[in-house]
């Protein structure tokens, strides 16, 4: 596949959910439908200017809604790119792409209509136009895939559909793309942009296949967002969503959810959807501040749980760790406590990440997650004065100690925070240049944490040598 040339467009990819902030301003929203594999997410990944939809050649590859954010020529509106349609298909995974279809369709202002315009009309097609035009929605047809002229000439024969805008482009290439736009600026009605943007916690959603994360996200939004099924590998694109969860004391908290594929064992995804989910599913933690670590309550903790949570620890992202299933463990009183100690020995290096037992399937405890998350994202953005850092070397690091292996010292000078998310601090030394021993900076990342209230966010602690100077 040619790499695409982008267009310089802003995403925020969202849904924005029950506002109750007057600051920000609710989009119109522009829906793309059709029939599998026409390139409808090729197109959403060149209007919004990102590779936010996964696409290739496999039919069926989106599922769920995936929302974006364009602008075009300083005006803005909500993109949503939507699974191939199959009317009247009764199997689970097509009827429910089916379902999240018609909710984007109820929700839009417009409708792209996307069929191949090098294969030309099909039956399918046909139905869909017919199904379309019940709806009393504005309907753009765009035939994509109009690389050469004779193709996009012979996109005319899409006005039988009955359509009054046919727009030949190639969403691979770009041609036509700017036509569409403007277009779609010219019929949309628009608010005034916003001045500034709300910040927002952004919380990735990662685990197994099948653990409950699309679960988890329809309860935390309280409605069918995502697609839900026994299914492993249901989920292939990152779905993002966005909430407000207001505290007891009346602040309101934006929060982006990003539900995640399940992340499998290497050498256990086969399918190209599959590998490509991994791989945006890696990149997703990349843009979280926080992570959100599923496990299965009745599989128990597993080596492949560990490995997972070693790609949020490893981003320097906070983490929850999120026991989800709760409902269907028998308990006694020490239940809570030994499935703690497992998770604890399973994962030492998350000794700072708090556990959540949930059901998502019940509601049982997830009102606990966005309190807690809004506690991480926190944390994370502590920067501690530098009165107190100095109290605090003072108190715990201005003593002789012995802190390299072997039998050499090296005296700890003073402290510094470097940086935020993850909170970072130089340790400042003389003597010899060996490192510190792993002990003495778990000793130090352990009085910080308790000191400052380092919740749920790794800590990084860097050593820097100071040079003896010359007489």
């Amino acid at each position: 596949m040619a790499i695409l040339h982008y267009l310089t467009l802003v995403i925020v990819v969202s849904t924005v959910l029950d506002q109750k902030v007057s600051e920000l301003i609710v989009l119109p929203v522009v829906a793309i439908i059709g029939r599998p594999n026409v390139g409808k997410s090729t197109l959403f990944n060149r209007l919004t200017g990102r590779r936010r939809a996964i696409v290739g050649d496999v039919p069926g590859i989106t599922r769920d809604r995936i929302y974006g954010e364009v602008e075009w020529e300083g005006t803005r509106f909500s993109l949503v790119d939507t699974g191939g349609i199959i009317p009247d298909d009764e199997e689970l995974i097509p009827s429910n792409i089916l379902k999240q279809a018609r909710m984007a369709i109820e929700e839009a202002s417009l409708l792209l209509f996307v069929v191949d315009a090098r294969a030309g009309i099909s039956p399918l097609d046909e139905e869909l136009a017919s199904t379309l035009r019940s709806y009393g929605k504005t309907v753009f047809l765009v035939a994509n895939k109009a690389e050469t002229e004779k193709v996009s000439n012979e996109a005319a024969e899409f006005h039988r559909f009955g359509y009054e805008d046919v727009f030949p482009v190639s969403s691979e290439h770009g041609a036509g793309i700017g036509d569409l736009l403007d277009a779609i600026v010219a019929y949309l009605p628009f608010a005034a942009p916003a001045e500034t943007q709300a910040s927002e916690t952004k919380v990735a959603i990662i685990g197994r296949p099948n653990v409950g994360k699309s679960s988890l996200v329809n309860r935390l939004l309280n409605e069918e967002r995502v697609i839900v099924s026994p299914v492993p590998g249901t989920t292939r694109d990152a779905v993002d969503s966005v909430f407000d969860f207001v505290s007891e004391d009346g602040a309101v908290s934006h929060i982006r959810v990003i539900d995640t594929a399940g992340i499998r064992r290497k050498g256990k995804t086969y399918e190209m959807p599959e590998k490509l989910s991994v791989v945006m599913a890696r990149r997703h933690i990349e843009r979280a501040d926080v992570v959100l670590l599923l496990i299965d309550a009745i599989e128990g903790v597993t080596a492949l749980d560990a490995h997972i949570a070693g790609y949020a620890h490893e981003a320097g992202r906070s983490v929850i760790i999120v026991v989800n299933k709760w409902d269907a463990v028998g308990k006694d009183t020490y239940t809570v406590k030994a499935y703690e100690e497992k998770i604890r020995d399973a994962m030492k290096f998350l000794d700072y990440a708090p556990i959540v037992f949930i059901s998502a399937l019940s509601g049982q405890r997830v009102k606990k997650i966005p309190e807690t998350i809004v506690k991480a994202d926190k944390a994370r953005n502590i920067r501690v004065p530098t009165g107190e850092l100095n109290r605090f070397f003072n108190e715990f690091l201005d003593q002789p100690r012995t802190t390299v292996a072997g039998s050499k010292h090296v005296k700890v000078l003073y402290i510094t925070q470097a940086g935020t998310r993850p909170p970072t601090f130089i340790l400042f030394t003389s003597g010899t240049r060996a490192k510190l021993h792993f002990s003495y900076e778990r000793y130090l990342i352990n009085r910080l944490r308790e000191s400052f209230d380092f919740f749920a966010t790794p800590i990084r602690v860097f050593q820097k040598h100071r040079a003896r100077k010359s007489s």
